[in-house]
């Protein structure tokens, strides 16, 4: 069996998406029988500082889920700016790779999660010298995305960006995609690299209804027929989260309807402050949770927002906040085009479509289901059984560990 280091800047006890996805991964790679560890940065998303319990220290390893988990130094600031985003990158580029090369054992397979892409170049140095084989995991096709958002445009950086991407899927054993659209930008971009589809999924033991605390809403004040619709995630510019404050200035008069947004992030003031000029008082913020606080939340929901931004490059994606939403049987307003919709609507039939950034068509939308408890639960039920089917982690893990086998 072969032994894996999984290399990524976020893990757990950080909150998100790529912490709950890996953390997911190693746990099922062990259970499937791999010597699995974790390599990662000391604790600080999203906050941008470094956990009370880690500050000061350089190395550190501990144990999670029965996973040994090494934790070397990484730049953690508030400010924000390229610069300082570059030396946060940049500083566990280098930690990670002294911890990999001289303070960790050989391991057969290295998989590398990027973005951020920078890391590839920690995981060829220790495939290097260690004779690993590298997995490079793309959740998220960077510099490509930073270009389409207007958050990068140096043309010199860029140019540097997209030839070390180019050089490390090179590289790589296997390259895997979070997305089908992934795995066909990478397959046509370099048709010689090999190519996986690794989708999230839900862990189907984690959505126990029995277990869940059911008085969130009533703690926070709201009422047991408020109809409410919740959006938990980043709030950044790729989610375009004013179509949800837009919509909801549409509602205004539809007292059972209430709007929670759930999480931090660089676009928080902006949506604060169009709050306050809007005067939405059925607008509800909470700060970013603890991951074992959100089934709390998701239960006390009625439905969930999903959006991005009403560009070409998201028609390949899928958010990871689609899956905790449909593993409680709660219905997506889907403001995602692409192989998002055509998954989660035209197939599964989970939810209800809106267009990018139309605040009109995701206005729509939550008063039909407001209005419709049937249709509601119907969707609802729907998505439950088509993520319990199609997306469940250990299934999905199993044939991945398959793939791992066969390059070790």
């Amino acid at each position: 069996m072969p032994s894996v280091l999984i290399l990524t800047q976020y893990y757990p006890p950080e909150t998100g998406a790529p912490q709950n996805r890996l953390s997911s991964l190693a746990r099922h790679l062990k259970q499937l029988g791999a010597d699995v560890a974790v390599l990662t940065a000391m604790p600080n998303y999203p906050a941008m500082q470094v956990h009370e319990a880690y500050k000061g220290k350089w190395f550190c390893k501990e144990e999670l889920d029965g996973i040994p988990v090494y934790r070397s130094w990484i730049y953690a600031r508030k400010a924000t700016g390229i610069a300082v985003r570059l030396l946060n990158y940049f500083s566990f580029v280098f930690s990670s790779a002294v911890a990999g090369l001289f303070r960790m054992k050989k391991y057969d397979i290295i998989i590398c999660e990027s973005p951020p892409l920078f890391l590839g170049m920690s995981a060829l140095l220790i495939k290097l010298f260690r004779r690993s084989k590298l997995v490079f995991n793309v959740s998220d096709l960077w510099p490509e995305s930073a270009e389409k958002l207007n958050i990068v445009n140096n043309k010199m950086f860029l140019k540097a960006a997209y030839a070390l991407e180019a050089w490390l899927y090179q590289r790589s054993a296997l390259v895997s995609g979070q997305t089908q659209g992934i795995v066909k930008s990478i397959q046509s971009r370099f048709p010689k690299t090999k190519t996986f589809w690794l989708p999230n999924g839900i862990d189907s033991e984690k959505y126990n209804i029995e277990k869940v605390d059911k008085a969130w809403r009533q703690v926070n004040g709201f009422k047991e027929n408020d109809f409410i619709v919740l959006y938990a995630g980043i709030l950044g510019h790729a989610q375009a989260l004013e179509v949800i404050l837009k919509a909801a200035d549409r509602l205004r008069h539809e007292e059972r309807i209430k709007f929670i947004i759930v999480g931090d992030g660089p676009q928080k003031d902006f949506l604060h402050h169009l709050k306050a000029e809007l005067k939405l008082q059925h607008v509800f913020f909470f700060p970013n949770q603890p991951a074992a606080n959100m089934p709390a939340i998701v239960y006390a929901s009625n439905a969930a927002i999903i959006p991005l931004k009403n560009i070409p490059l998201f028609m390949g994606a899928i958010p990871s906040k689609i899956f905790e939403n449909l593993a409680f049987a709660r219905p997506i307003l889907l403001g995602v085009d692409g192989e998002a919709r055509e998954l989660f609507i035209e197939q599964g039939k989970c939810g209800l479509f809106f267009t990018p950034d139309d605040d009109a068509a995701l206005a729509d939308g939550a008063l039909q289901l407001s209005k419709d408890p049937q249709l509601c639960a119907t969707l609802g039920a729907n998505g439950k059984a088509y993520v319990y089917q199609y997306f469940n982690r250990a299934n999905i893990a199993a044939a991945f560990y398959e793939e791992l086998k066969a390059i070790s």
